[in-house]
């Protein structure tokens, strides 16, 4: 399944299992209360899917990547103890209480959540004296002698095996006492999230043209190379912060966040390109109703790729000011907003202007970019755009929409 049915499915998960009864016991007793074990590629999001849920269903979340740890801080330092036997008094061995079941009962005390997630990344890594307090902790949801506290669901996340070498395959007794989900990588719900959380346009750009590229892992001579979604939103993070700073984007760069020699060199060609066409085409001149005409010409000869480009970059261009309307809040009646609503008219102008108003792929794309950006979603509500308006119905609906997209896919 990919990442958003995950996420449904853990949320689903939670709430069953912190379901009470009348006397405020659990439906599923703990006992039968499984963990889940969340196997998928690394870098796609399974962190980011926890703070969702648990942040949804109001628990809370102490998160642990679990090959940072040694068994003693795994499952707690050994001390002598004395205990009596028959009238005698030994020493034996007992254990602290683990850091991780500790981190569990300060989340408690700290926020006031009695209920949460315990979350353990890259269990199925972990070194082979730390395995057996794994298996340990997935079968018996405890660490040491010190169990997760009731309310506490487990959820574990593991890598494939041909994604890393160091992975360890868990025995039958084990499987037969957790959930299972195996997740694969999704660019289609990857944008979804990319535009929720303003990943830079040049990164959805690219990737809406070059769809093989959003995850390869591949083995060469060299050794492992590799492209992640972690890697596209850290690089669009820096691209973006290195543009406010006027600091130059450099192949090298680049080369840091991705892995894969031709993937990097084929990007930062494109946003080199990229940049180039937010200079050629004035996007700041289009948004004042002042597009050159000149423009229309060079678009209706352009390349599928440039007409893409121009549309992201108008995009990016219009988010800047909704996410600042946003944050303070004031959506009507202010200068912002009315230049903002000016600014949205003049974009939708200079579509129709460049590609008809019959609706087409570059529509589509406008449309659903402002659709899926929550903050214009917010504004268009309280300062409607009769195109948007139209648009929306006409390319957002059944099988127009279907028909546009797999032209978008073909093109």
């Amino acid at each position: 399944m990919n990442i958003a049915q995950a996420k449904d499915e853990i949320k689903h998960t939670v709430q069953a299992y912190l379901k009470k009864d009348a006397e405020g016991n659990y439906r599923i007793p703990v006992i039968r209360q499984r963990p889940i074990l969340l196997i998928g590629p690394p870098g796609i999001g399974k962190t980011q899917i926890m703070e969702q849920v648990a942040a949804e269903c109001g628990v809370g979340l102490v998160a642990y990547t679990i090959t940072h740890h040694t068994r003693q801080s795994a499952v707690g330092l050994p001390m002598i103890a004395q205990e009596t036997y028959e009238g005698e008094t030994y020493s034996v061995t007992e254990y602290t209480m683990s850091e991780i079941i500790a981190s569990v009962f300060r989340c408690m005390r700290d926020e006031g959540k009695r209920e949460g997630i315990l979350f353990i990344d890259e269990i199925n890594c972990v070194s082979e004296t730390l395995t057996p307090a794994m298996l340990q902790f997935l079968q018996c949801k405890t660490f040491g002698n010190r169990a997760v506290p009731q309310g506490w669901i487990i959820v574990a996340a593991g890598n494939p095996p041909e994604y890393n070498k160091s992975v360890r395959d868990f025995d039958m007794v084990t499987l037969d006492r957790v959930r299972s989900i195996e997740v694969e990588a999704d660019l289609d719900i990857w944008m979804n999230y990319a535009a929720d959380r303003h990943i830079h346009g040049v990164i959805i750009s690219y990737l809406q043209l070059r769809k093989n590229n959003f995850y390869r892992v591949e083995m060469d001579v060299d050794g492992l190379r590799f492209v992640t979604a972690r890697g596209w939103e850290d690089l669009g993070v820096l691209i973006q912060m290195y543009e406010e700073l006027h600091i130059s984007v450099t192949e090298e760069i680049v080369g840091e966040y991705l892995h894969l020699p031709e993937v990097a060199e084929d990007f930062f060609a494109y946003y080199e390109l990229y940049r180039k066409y937010q200079d050629d085409y004035g996007i700041d001149e289009i948004l004042r109703g002042q597009a050159q005409p000149a423009l229309f010409e060079r678009l209706m000869k352009a390349g599928f790729d440039e007409r893409l480009s121009v549309v992201n970059l108008l995009l990016d261009a219009l988010k800047a000011p909704l996410c600042q309307i946003f944050e303070a809040k004031q959506f009507t009646d202010t200068p912002e907003s009315e230049a903002l609503s000016r600014a949205m008219a003049h974009a939708f102008d200079f579509l129709e202007d460049a590609f008809g108003t019959e609706g087409s792929q570059e529509m589509l794309l406008f449309v659903t970019g402002l659709t899926m950006c929550k903050e214009a979603a917010v504004f268009l509500a309280m300062n409607p755009q009769p195109k948007y308006m139209k648009y929306n119905e006409e390319l957002l609906s059944g099988g127009r929409r279907q028909r546009l997209l797999q032209e978008l896919r073909q093109g």
